[in-house]
């Protein structure tokens, strides 16, 4: 994904074009965008519906009823809960809440610095060392809030040290 790529109507409309022929486009179309942008656009939203000849509310219907879209830029780095039953059972709702006011967000929020997004998911395939995150492409298991609290700071350290 090349978030914060930057789009155009035209840049958009080419997506849109190679995708919307195929049976249920639309899925399609939204995931090729996020993966191109990073997001979906609102502008996006009534070229899409144009052009598979929707509304605008049928399209931000489904941007809105999956988790995964985003309408908004994500931050620079991605943080993923997971809140699968193993997880909860393990403090996994302790460190939820932790981690929200670490951050000073919630779910599907980003912080106002874009350093980071947070999400819910429901299952990292790490049952044996619940609670279990990931950060990026990296699943860390066995995450206390202290281990929270020293990988967040390892980021945010490798951030500034990057820029």
């Amino acid at each position: 994904m090349s978030c914060g790529t930057e789009w155009t109507e035209q840049s958009i409309q080419l997506i849109i074009d190679g995708l919307k022929h195929k049976p249920g486009a639309m899925l399609p179309i939204l995931h090729a965008l996020q993966d191109e942008i990073g997001y979906i656009p609102n502008k996006a939203v009534s070229q899409i519906a144009e052009s598979l000849r929707q509304t605008r509310a049928e399209v931000h219907g489904v941007i809105s009823f999956y988790h995964h879209f985003r309408s908004s830029p994500p931050g620079n780095h991605r943080i993923e809960i997971c809140r699968a039953e193993a997880c909860q059972a393990m403090g996994g709702r302790q460190l939820e809440q932790h981690a929200k006011n670490r951050l000073g967000i919630d779910y599907h929020q980003t912080t106002a610095d874009r350093s980071f997004s947070l999400e819910p998911v429901y299952c990292l395939g790490n049952c044996a060392t619940t609670p279990s995150i990931r950060i990026d492409d990296d699943i860390y298991g066995r995450v206390s809030l202290d281990k929270f609290d020293a990988l967040l700071n390892e980021h945010q350290k490798q951030m500034k040290d990057a820029g």
